[in-house]
């Protein structure tokens, strides 16, 4: 007898074993996948961990349907991986197995599948079964994989489907169709005929009959004179010289001018050195050399530079040492938006050995570069990512950079596993006996701590690159402001003219508020009612473009009534404001200029990010509101002055991390003015001017912020001096839910000596008709994690054996941040 142990890519914390024939025993290897029979009438593709020859105990074994791979696509080192996040982050190994593979190698009975549009197909080359599916095809858009296992009538298809997929006739429903070219900026340059001073003469002789040509050619030396050697598109020429883009066609066909386009208007025109002779400034060098010094001893070093101070271009310098030993390197970055601006960069220097994978990839895409990597091949020598980038098959794995490694958006909440990217980064790593460089202006506390205890080395780079100033910070007091009537609408007059100036030097803003839509709240004047959603305990947001109300936790919508639902009086106001008004107030201040907004609203599909920040970089925007999208390193020369519209809804929320996360998210937004030569400006308003969080970031004062935090963490048990287990309870039934959370909370504070609180219900206590409690239990260090870990789960489990408690559904957030 001959079996096979599978993982399914179901919630199951176990595995499960099928048998095989001899012939496939000596087939298959570990990491490839089989389509077996589950339950009733299912099939899944499960993965292959193991083969052996132990009968099971408990159920008998059933066979497999095939094989579907022809070797393994899953490494070793990935299945070890996967079970160490399982463990850590007690969730089970078919959460992390389905979370960790592209959609398309994970066909499922539900699975819908379309025909390719604007495809030639050849069905001569076509086998029957193949051929049974696209007539199909031509009577419906789509079928199921069930369809098809009743259309063909037999059970393993899922070889037939792969083939079509390959053969590029087939899609998996669930991708976006979207293209999106970057615009083509047209720009102009003197044919180098006219170069020299003879040559102008000549020049002025052509046009001596010729006014508007003679107009634009000054106009174009007035430019280039101002514009200090920048490149100079036809657009910004004919503007400038009020003429039309005809008489300019008619100078480039007389060969006086050459026009040239270009995908930015960044690259390499400065008399910047190319990225490929990349000169590092001598604070950078220094920091570099640190950053090799400390790998000697240490597995992870935390590079700690202020914004701006040049830490991508260490990283290319680390990235070229590692690739010249033939290694592969992952770059794990906390939002595709910084994707975006990233690739651009590397591919200048490495050319094609970058690939990139996140989930805006459609399927065929995110296989393409699975296999790459899995294949050690040229084009995946570098990986840039967002964090499921992680779950790749690496082989050879040397290198590994988290950039801006306290973003929060690197812990994954739903649904499992929810695992932490730069903590499991750390492990992985170590698998491999890879180094990890961890980046940051403004670190989370917990790697900070980690450095003093010299868990992690620390390198320090204190000034910008270039020598360029920090911005200048400048605090707003809303409260005066309000009181002496200086305010339009949500702009004090410090903001307006410091909006004004800007614009007036041609230079670019950026608006910082960290809500999306209109505004938070549509309340009845009359009778104070706020409507809300009906299966969550939140207000709507009123989102005015749409001229709808929406939940931001399930997405129910309604149209904005005309008057109160409670008394029908028509007397209804908003309250609070979102990035949408922001952006409307704009537009009624600044009428003339071009404003754009930049939150999750604006950039839907795969290339939401790039249309925006293209825009934004080719000087089409003037000023940019957005939400925390904007904090991070993203990188814009042109913007001298950045606005933070109020920094108090950051202070107040209620998290053990506000005031860190409030410190960390606006010294990153400042970090986005000035960039370049001149030094920039930052303006916070605020209600509260001289609170200690707002008075560290206007000194760039991050030790002064650690120390003061660290000490609150140590009295209130929290990280990195305890660790938190937090416990979410869901049912539909109030009274049901109470009972059981209590009956967990009593059990658990029975067998755990530690500080277990709870059970809580949070501030948004019901989301999609599911009422919530959750209990924290916090671990101090110094006591065995996993020990307690494997007291909760047993308790965990014979929570799950009551059978009035079943229908309870239970999560867990290890590390909960």
């Amino acid at each position: 007898m001959y079996f096979v142990e599978v993982i399914l890519p179901l919630a199951l914390a176990k595995t499960f074993t099928y048998s095989v024939s001899e012939a496939e025993y000596h087939y298959i290897q570990k990491g490839m996948r089989l389509a077996v029979p589950f339950g009733k009438s299912k099939i899944y593709t499960a993965l292959a961990i193991d083969l052996h020859q132990n009968k099971p105990t408990l159920y008998d074994a059933k066979e497999i349907h095939q094989i579907l791979d022809e070797k393994p696509i899953v490494t070793e080192n990935q299945i070890k991986h996967w079970h160490w996040i399982a463990s850590y982050y007690m969730c089970a190994i078919g959460d992390v197995y389905r979370g960790a593979m592209p959609s398309a190698l994970l066909l499922e009975n539900e699975t819908l599948i379309s025909q390719k549009t604007d495809v030639f197909v050849d069905e001569s080359q076509l086998t029957d079964d193949e051929f049974l599916i696209y007539q199909a095809l031509q009577q419906q858009s789509s079928l199921k994989v069930q369809d098809i296992i009743g259309i063909l009538n037999k059970k393993n298809i899922f070889p037939v489907i792969q083939k079509l997929i390959d053969k590029n006739v087939l899609v998996l429903q669930e991708e976006m169709q979207e293209n999106y070219k970057p615009k083509l900026v047209r720009y102009i340059r003197l044919h180098s005929k006219y170069d020299s001073s003879e040559g102008l003469n000549d020049l002025l002789e052509v046009l001596k009959n010729a006014n508007k040509q003679k107009e634009i050619v000054l106009t174009y030396f007035q430019l280039s004179a101002s514009e200090k050697k920048k490149p100079i598109s036809v657009k910004k020429l004919v503007e400038a010289s009020n003429s039309t883009s005809a008489v300019v066609k008619a100078l480039i066909d007389k060969e006086i001018f050459e026009e040239y386009l270009l995908q930015h208007d960044r690259v390499n025109f400065t008399g910047v050195s190319n990225d490929s002779q990349l000169q590092l400034s001598q604070a950078q060098q220094k920091a570099f050399e640190e950053i090799k010094s400390s790998f000697e001893e240490k597995e992870v070093c935390l590079l700690h530079g202020v914004t701006s101070s040049g830490k991508t271009e260490i990283y290319i310098k680390l990235i070229e040492d590692y690739l010249t030993t033939g290694k592969q390197v992952l770059y794990l970055l906390p939002e595709i938006a910084l994707t975006t601006q990233l690739v651009t960069r590397l591919q200048a220097h490495f050319g094609n050995k970058v690939a990139v994978f996140h989930s805006k990839y459609n399927n065929n895409e995110r296989v393409e570069v699975w296999n790459q990597v899995l294949q050690n091949s040229e084009k995946a020598q570098i990986v840039i990512g967002a964090r499921s980038a992680l779950f790749l098959p690496f082989s050879n794995l040397g290198f590994i950079i988290v950039d801006e490694e306290h973003e929060q958006t690197f812990k994954q909440v739903d649904p499992a596993p929810r695992y932490h990217a730069r903590d499991a980064s750390i492990v992985l790593a170590s698998f491999f006996k890879a180094k990890v460089l961890l980046g940051s202006a403004t670190p989370s506390l917990e790697s900070y701590y980690n450095t003093s205890i010299a868990k992690y080395g620390l390198v320090e780079i204190k000034a910008r690159y270039g020598n360029v100033m920090m911005p200048e910070i400048e605090l707003v007091d809303l409260k005066d402001k309000y009181f002496r009537k200086r305010m339009t609408g949500h702009f004090s007059d410090v903001l307006i003219e410091g909006i004004t100036t800007a614009l007036s030097l041609g230079e670019q803003v950026i608006l910082f508020q960290n809500r999306r839509g209109y505004s938070p709240l549509l309340e009845c004047m009359t009778c104070g009612h706020v409507p809300q959603c009906q299966q969550c305990d939140v207000s709507l947001t009123y989102h005015k473009h749409k001229n709808q109300l929406r939940c931001h936790y399930c997405g129910y919508s309604i149209a904005k009534p005309t008057n109160c639902h409670s008394c029908s009086s028509i007397d209804l106001t908003t309250k609070g404001f979102g990035t949408e008004q922001i952006q409307q107030e704009l537009t009624q201040l600044f009428p003339e200029r071009k404003i754009g907004r930049m939150d999750q609203d604006t950039t839907r599909g795969k290339f939401g990010f790039e249309k925006i920040i293209d825009s934004f970089k080719n000087h089409e925007i003037d000023i940019m509101v957005g939400t925390q999208m904007l904090a991070k390193g993203l990188d814009f020369d042109n913007v001298s002055l950045v606005g933070i519209m109020n920094a108090d809804n950051m202070l107040y929320h209620s998290d053990f991390r506000a005031f860190e996360r409030s410190y960390q998210t606006m010294t990153q937004v400042a970090g986005r003015s000035g960039r370049s030569e001149k030094q920039g400006k930052v303006i916070i308003q605020t209600f509260n001017p001289d609170h200690n969080t707002i008075q560290q970031v206007t000194n760039n004062d991050y030790l002064g912020m650690y120390k003061e935090q660290l000490y609150d963490r140590l009295i209130y048990k929290y990280p990195p001096y305890f660790r938190i287990i937090r416990i979410t309870l869901k049912h539909r039934e109030f009274d049901k839910l109470k009972e059981g959370s209590m009956w967990l909370y009593q059990v658990l504070s029975q067998h755990l000596s530690i500080p277990v609180l709870g059970p809580e219900e949070p501030a948004i206590n019901r989301i999609r008709n599911e009422y919530l409690r959750t209990i924290m239990i916090k671990i101090p260090q110094d006591l065995s994690i996993l020990s307690t870990k494997k007291t909760i789960q047993k308790i965990l489990n014979s929570f799950d054996a009551v059978p009035q408690y079943r229908a309870i559904k239970v999560s867990l957030n290890v590390d909960f941040y």
